[in-house]
């Protein structure tokens, strides 16, 4: 029989269910050497916080995060928090022996984002920074083709994240669209992923050279309508990038590409092929091999939707198609094995770490207008 390990949410929102849906799910689909047991939901709206424990089947709730940190009967701390707040969580918990599973982006700067890591390699718990579109079975076979030679020699990589939430000038400023609060724009919310992505796929970036721009410099305040106030980061970014394997790479993130909800795609672009996955078609990737015959050679839609497709044989058969909430629960699965073995869950907080300073780069660029090397 496969033993308890008990988790606190922090973060009862947008995240807090997505990840509510993955640790309720996640034993009913996975035969894992443990189970999840939604033990306590934290948050700092009393009302909201208990109908949402109440919803998603949270034992308990709680409104200091600290006081969830003294706990004996808490495992896992999940961190489904705005990444201004994540630093702070993320070390005590370390400190206090929990093992912590911490939503995208890893930190705010450079300086928070070490000092998790140092936390957590210190205390020896497993770590996790949630990059879950790694975990798509298409992107899973992506990697698996590129492993097996199948598109050769990499030299170009192209990703682009794409919202259009932000177009209307009347939108308030939130947080998201505040320094201290957010630190950047899409080029820290949604080229985190387009990083990791290309991180996990091409391998590491050298040299970075970005433009940002913001085009709406001021929206109303959240707090009074009436009133305006600066926005302090940027609505587009655009990085080139130098690959140590020498390809080259683009990242496109913008939160102003009008008809563009949530599209986020990878093109990958070799000596011998090539590969081309879609979020909005999440369960499909494309590829191109030179090695076809010449009359019946071009892109092919491979669905990634049968039993030998990791994650796949988990779900339905084949054909039926998963969606962006299954991400989530691929994530709490291998993470909830490496709490059992002992094994690191991976993208990493070191792995997070690293997007941050790719990130920070194409920031510094942005402003001198010159390319920049990572450290």
């Amino acid at each position: 029989m496969s033993r308890p390990l008990r988790i606190a949410l922090l973060g009862h929102r947008f995240m807090g269910r997505a990840h509510s849906n993955a640790w309720s799910q996640v034993s009913r689909f996975f035969d894992l050497p443990v189970h999840p047991v939604l033990q306590v939901a934290c948050g700092r709206d009393v009302q909201a916080l208990q109908e949402f424990a109440h919803r998603w089947g949270w034992a308990g709730i709680e409104t200091d995060w600290r006081r969830v940190l003294e706990r004996d009967d808490v495992d896992i701390v999940d961190i489904a928090l705005p990444q201004h707040l994540h630093a702070e969580v993320a070390i005590a918990a370390a400190q206090a022996g929990k093992h912590v599973f911490c939503e995208k982006p890893l930190a705010m700067t450079l300086g928070e984002g070490r000092a998790m890591v140092d936390a957590a390699e210190a205390s020896g718990i497993v770590h996790y920074v949630n990059h879950n579109y790694r975990l798509a079975p298409a992107v899973v076979l992506a990697r698996q083709l590129i492993d097996e030679g199948r598109i050769g020699e990499i030299r170009h990589w192209r990703g682009a994240y794409q919202q259009s939430w932000l177009v209307d000038p009347a939108f308030p400023l939130n947080w998201k669209l505040r320094q201290a609060t957010a630190y950047a724009g899409p080029q820290w919310d949604l080229n985190s992923h387009n990083v990791d992505l290309a991180l996990h796929l091409v391998g590491d970036i050298t040299h970075v050279s970005c433009l940002t721009r913001t085009f709406i410099p001021e929206r109303p305040l959240e707090e009074d309508p009436a009133r305006s106030g600066p926005v302090e980061v940027e609505d587009a970014a655009l990085m080139m990038a130098d690959f140590a394997c020498g390809a080259v790479g683009s990242f496109e993130a913008t939160r102003f590409a009008l008809g563009r909800r949530n599209r986020h795609t990878f093109e990958i672009y070799g000596s011998k092929g090539a590969l081309s996955w879609d979020l909005e078609d999440m369960n499909r990737l494309q590829f191109f091999s030179e090695d076809d015959p010449p009359q019946a050679r071009g892109f092919r839609n491979l669905l990634a939707t049968e039993r030998i497709h990791r994650y796949a044989k988990n779900w339905w058969p084949p054909g039926h198609i998963i969606g962006y909430e299954h991400t989530f629960v691929h994530a709490v699965a291998d993470f909830l094995t490496a709490v059992a073995t002992g094994g690191p869950a991976r993208p990493d907080f070191r792995d997070g770490l690293r997007v941050l300073e790719i990130l920070e780069a194409g920031l510094r660029s942005a402003a001198s207008g010159r390319k920049c090397a990572v450290p």
